[in-house]
């Protein structure tokens, strides 16, 4: 959490940028916000949730805390370095110094996890979606190469980065966290019936390996490429709904606290839209119109992180005690979230649509920010008061 609430200030000074006279490399601070965003935030807090339930009684407590350490080590250096620096030696020796370390918890992952008849499809979205994130790596170990021959103005430049961002947030973090909610169900009796998890399965997995081809079609690739992007988006969606189609709405709310449950619902909704705009953008119109108008793609990013991924985060954590999440503080952090993606949206669509702008468009994008990581401050000094409360 701590490392969400460094995030989330990097983004309030990003948003205040053009409001105050700050000086610094603003391409730098985007950087930095991005990486500790998904690899502070995101990658720690999933790892530690799969440690908790697959690891910890694999007896591996030493190798873990000396990789966990090591891990915290190369993020630090991260934060220290990208805002001061942006791509250049430092930064790059701690960034690729932690894709070391996440292909370590791979291997431990891969010998150690414990795994039981109960738990086994679960056990098999998280094997493939650790495989995921060691493939996404593939992008930044060839960006070296693609920069010194080509230069970062080549198309290549952009493919690979954006074949790390889709089997970063499509891969690894979305199917983890459909893994870990299988398991959710898997704990509490709710299996998905045998003649569905194949298609369940092999369906979400297809989607996630072919809607990397709607992150190509800026290029405006042949009509292929638009089919590819569009099936992988449907097979996405219908995997999804066999989770749906167990009924699950009778069974869940019987373990779950009203709160998780509203938690639970907004993924799925957010969860839901993600799917839409996936499938929309298969259409050649609507893919020139993402690539055209930026805010589109910023908006979307920002949903799939800070909405879709961010809030079933939430939803694990305190489903599993791992840290509490204050319903009241969570509304805010969810207010703060959607006034920033209506505004994000909304200048998209007035670009594209030629609608009035107004005066107040970027201060109110930056209070929005700051709502977002007043919130984070506050969920964290609420979890730190408790445990200093529970152990006096």
């Amino acid at each position: 959490m701590t490392y969400f609430l460094a995030a989330a200030m990097l983004g309030v000074l990003l948003r205040f940028f053009s409001l105050a006279s700050f000086e610094f490399d603003y391409r730098y601070v985007v950087h930095s916000h991005s990486h500790i965003a998904l690899l502070g935030w995101v990658y720690i807090a999933l790892t530690t949730i799969i440690y908790k339930l697959f690891l910890e009684k694999g007896q591996i407590t030493k190798k873990y805390r000396r990789l966990f350490g090591f891990t915290q080590l190369t993020i630090i250096g991260m934060l220290l370095t990208f805002p001061f620096q942006g791509y250049a030696l430092f930064s790059i020796l701690f960034s690729t110094l932690f894709l070391f370390a996440s292909y370590r918890f791979l291997f431990l992952f891969e010998k150690y996890a414990k795994i039981d008849n109960e738990h086994g499809l679960s056990f098999k979205c998280l094997r493939w979606a650790l495989w995921y994130m060691a493939l996404s790596s593939l992008g930044p170990w060839a960006l070296g190469g693609i920069m010194t021959t080509l230069g970062v103005q080549s198309i290549w430049y952009r493919l690979a980065i954006y074949f790390y961002l889709h089997f970063q947030y499509n891969g690894w973090m979305v199917l983890s966290l459909v893994g870990l909610f299988v398991y959710v169900l898997e704990q509490n009796k709710l299996i998905i019936p045998k003649r569905k998890i194949g298609f369940f399965f092999w369906g979400l997995n297809a989607g996630i390996v072919l809607t990397y081809f709607l992150s190509v079609l800026w290029i405006m690739p042949p009509t292929f490429f638009y089919i590819l992007g569009g099936l992988g988006a449907l097979l996405q969606i219908g995997g999804i709904l066999v989770l749906v189609d167990i009924n699950m709405n009778h069974f869940i709310k019987k373990f779950l606290s009203p709160f998780q449950w509203l938690l639970l619902r907004i993924v799925l909704l957010l969860f839901s839209i993600k799917m839409l705009f996936q499938l929309v953008t298969a259409f050649p119109y609507f893919a020139n119109l993402a690539a055209t108008y930026l805010d589109f793609t910023i908006g979307y990013l920002h949903w799939t992180f800070l909405g879709v991924i961010t809030v079933a985060i939430f939803f694990l954590l305190d489903y599993f005690r791992l840290l509490k999440i204050d319903k009241s503080t969570f509304i805010a952090f969810f207010t703060g979230f959607v006034t920033m993606e209506v505004l994000i949206f909304y200048k998209g669509i007035s670009g594209w649509l030629g609608l009035p702008g107004f005066d107040l468009h970027i201060l109110f994008l930056a209070v929005a920010s700051l709502v977002i990581a007043l919130s984070i401050m506050i969920m964290l000094w609420k979890f730190r008061s408790a445990k200093v409360d529970k152990n006096p």
